[in-house]
């Protein structure tokens, strides 16, 4: 695959990913609290959307390896993910909000700065780790699904 390629399959992943992603997490807040309907909007936003870019851009990648060309995108993408949650969590509107949604769940009273780093560490590795599996798992089938072309 091209770098072209790979940029394109990568774009495709973390945009249509983010909006499915925001209208999965309206349709589940109501269900389930709001941790819970986070993760699973997550989960099934990154799986769904890696499928079906799998399986659009199936012929890209089965020009070399087949797990090379997975790995390449599911990289790139993992890097943007970082990259996003960290200018997520420096937000000023938002890391109060992190704050008092940790707060809420678990006693924080008397967490020192080098905890709060560690935990938002913590959290932006799961979520990048989770990412990363999810969209290695929904690639790779996804372009399994697809025939490759006789020539």
């Amino acid at each position: 695959m091209k770098f072209s390629d790979v940029f394109i399959a990568t774009a495709a992943l973390d945009l249509f990913g983010l909006i499915l992603y925001a209208i999965l997490l309206v349709a589940f807040v109501p269900l389930k609290s709001n941790t819970t309907s986070e993760w699973l909007s997550y989960i099934i936003s990154y799986l769904v959307v890696a499928l079906v870019v799998g399986y659009v851009f199936a012929l890209n990648i089965q020009q070399e390896s087949r797990i090379r060309a997975v790995l390449s995108i599911t990289v790139l993408s993992s890097f943007l993910a970082i990259f996003f949650f960290a200018i997520w969590i420096a937000n000023p509107f938002v890391s109060p909000w992190f704050k008092d949604s940790l707060s809420s769940s678990i006693n924080t009273s008397g967490w020192t700065d080098y905890q709060w780093s560690a935990y938002t560490a913590l959290f932006v590795s799961l979520d990048v780790l989770v990412g990363f599996v999810l969209s290695f798992i929904g690639l790779y089938a996804g372009s399994l699904l697809r025939k490759p072309k006789k020539t």
